[in-house]
């Protein structure tokens, strides 16, 4: 993914009411496979 995807998927995310530190676990989460970071719902289940 090059720089303005990247910029247009974080602002997409924002736009979606995503606070930075959800955008930046769900980046790390795509990036690493890591089950600390993979996204949940409001109530703390994964989505």
């Amino acid at each position: 993914m090059n720089m303005s995807e990247s910029s247009r998927l974080i602002l997409g995310l924002r736009s979606k009411g995503w606070t930075d530190t959800e955008i930046a676990d769900f980046i790390l989460w795509v990036e690493t496979g890591e089950e600390q970071y993979k996204p949940h719902d409001k109530e703390g289940k994964p989505e």
